[in-house]
């Protein structure tokens, strides 16, 4: 009899927030919803409902705002090194966090975006056992939240002035209940690709020479499939799911002075069918340990320190720009009692001239494609619940606007979309799909027409970065001189490349954009353009150099 009421009771809450959609007060998916017999959603607004009228303890306040974000995760990963696989994972999880609210928007118990309680959830589909850990996570989260507030308002006493922000942003509710997703690789072909890949170095003709040189040669397959649910008080129903899946190449081995080598990439994809082919794989295989086996017959830089032109790729573009620019216009709120608008390095950038005035920056979730490819940073509704929405961060080179959540900042009250969450963990401002685009954007060949004219005029070599490593590191970096010749390079790393460089250093943007897709904590998309550089510096980098092998690998069949 209870089970029934329950029931009811879940079928008359979808329905008044349908009735709702139609007015205009929600995101339309009234359909879905309708049509859902998801158990995990059901047992979330259930134990919502009672939470909502039994969630106080005598004498204290009730909550004024309660979240459940359930991720369902199924993932995979196989690893295979030398020509033999040496692991493989899948796991399927269930993770639910849990917040509760005290106070009101403008000043609640939220002292950070780690705030909340995380659980496991059983993957039985299990209703009760669903909503017993809702249970007792929500009451660790009601106490939790009880003493955050009444420190935080004690807290607050000690500044002078007031925080005109709120705490908290209030939206309208959205009702958005999409299709489950789930994996669609190939779990058989893709271990037998990164098996062979991992050992290509001893059985391909065209390689099989530097095997002696090659310490590790890896290959390796990862897939995720998420379904995440959202219920809260306000009356948001989310249910979204992604899938992303990443190819990987992992080479490495020591130069002959012992400096360490390494070549990694990899194909990124929003489905398993936009991955490499075989061949296409085979190949980035092959390309790299040529490259490696380049890299260590290549030269040092120069021990003396460069100043000047320097060509940036499409893809050492994107990381630059992930590392130097993102971050700063992702507004993280500073700590209680700072003035600061954010705790970036644009904090007080508002309105003023970020990038060369020929670029321009818009953040897009709704862009699900470009040139063909998926992005992964696309999505519908963020994880706060709201629409997602195109910001134009940058115009002509001035920070316009930054990426916000409901957290709000100076200047910026309401949410813009971008409030993203790792699996069990509270929203951050996070970017979808990046994309710079420049209004007077030239060829690659004219790039490289003026990096050498550069080269002429200053009567020296310049340098070109085809990829970054970690840190921002060049990993292809080539000096080009004045006759138009190339030269790889080795050992190097910047010199005062940071967000001045990025504002007053960069003269010319390529027609060629390249995409980016991260499969981060957070998955995201940077669409980024080679970049010509006035002025960048490169130096040796300080590195302590390692002892070579005392002996030979163990010796190839045929050898």
């Amino acid at each position: 009899m209870i089970m029934i009421l329950s029931q009811l009771r879940i079928r008359r809450i979808s329905a008044t927030l349908c009735i709702g959609a139609l007015l205009g007060v929600f995101s339309v998916t009234c359909k879905a919803m309708a049509e859902s017999d998801d158990p995990l959603l059901k047992a979330m607004q259930a134990e919502l409902e009672r939470e909502k009228t039994q969630l106080v303890l005598p004498g204290m306040a009730r909550p004024y705002f309660i979240e459940y974000q359930l991720d369902d995760l199924d993932s995979f990963e196989a690893l295979a090194n030398y020509g033999a696989l040496t692991r493989e994972e899948a796991s399927h999880q269930r993770v639910v966090r849990v917040t509760v609210r005290i106070g009101d928007y403008a000043t609640d118990s939220s002292t950070s975006r780690t705030s909340g309680v995380v659980q496991l959830v059983a993957t039985d589909n299990n209703p009760e056992a669903v909503r017993y850990a809702l249970w007792t996570a929500t009451d660790e989260a009601y106490k939790n939240a009880l003493r955050a507030y009444s420190t935080k308002l004690a807290t607050l006493k000690r500044f002078q002035s007031d925080r005109v922000e709120k705490d908290f942003a209030p939206v309208k509710p959205v009702v958005h209940v999409a299709p489950l997703v789930k994996m669609n690789l190939d779990r058989t072909e893709w271990r037998r690709r990164i098996v062979e890949a991992s050992g290509l170095y001893a059985s391909d003709p065209e390689v099989k020479g530097f095997a002696d040189h090659v310490q590790y040669s890896t290959a390796n397959i990862r897939a995720i499939a998420i379904n995440r649910y959202l219920v809260n008080t306000e009356g948001s129903v989310l249910r979204q799911g992604y899938t992303a899946y990443n190819g990987g190449v992992s080479v490495g081995g020591q130069a002959a002075d012992g400096m360490r080598l390494s070549r990694d990439n990899g194909p990124v994809a929003a489905d398993a069918r936009e991955l490499e082919s075989w061949p296409a794989f085979r190949k980035r295989t092959i390309d790299d340990l040529k490259s490696l086996e380049a890299l260590r017959n290549a030269p040092l830089v120069p021990a003396e320190d460069y100043h000047g032109p320097v060509l940036l790729s499409g893809d050492a573009a994107a990381d630059v720009m992930n590392r130097l620019f993102l971050p700063n216009v992702e507004a993280d709120r500073p700590d209680l009692g700072t003035t600061a608008r954010t705790t970036g390095a644009y904090t007080s950038s508002y309105k003023s001239r970020v990038l060369p005035a020929f670029l321009s920056v818009t953040d897009d979730p709704l862009q699900k494609t470009f040139a063909g490819k998926s992005l992964l940073g696309a999505y519908e509704v963020d994880d706060e619940g709201v629409p997602a929405q195109a910001v134009d961060v940058v115009l002509g080179g001035r920070l316009e606007n930054f990426l916000i959540g409901r957290e709000p900042i100076k200047d910026f009250p309401t949410s813009n979309g971008h409030g993203r969450a790792a699996p069990g963990q509270g929203a951050h401002a996070r970017s979808g799909v990046l994309l710079f685009k420049s209004n007077k954007p030239v060829s690659a060949d004219e790039l490289n027409q003026q990096l050498l004219a550069m080269a002429k005029e200053q009567g020296r070599d310049v340098y070109a970065v085809e990829t970054l490593g970690g840190e921002l590191l060049p990993r292809l970096l080539y000096r080009v001189h004045p006759d138009g010749t190339r030269e790889l390079m080795r050992g190097a790393t910047f010199d005062e490349l940071d967000t001045r460089s990025l504002r007053s250093d960069i003269l010319a943007a390529g027609d060629d954009p390249y995409v980016a897709n991260s499969m981060g904590v957070v998955l995201q998309t940077t669409i980024a353009p080679s970049l010509l550089f006035d002025d960048i510096g490169i130096k040796r980098a300080t590195e302590e150099q390692q002892k070579l092998p005392y002996y030979p690998p163990p010796a190839l069949p045929g050898r």
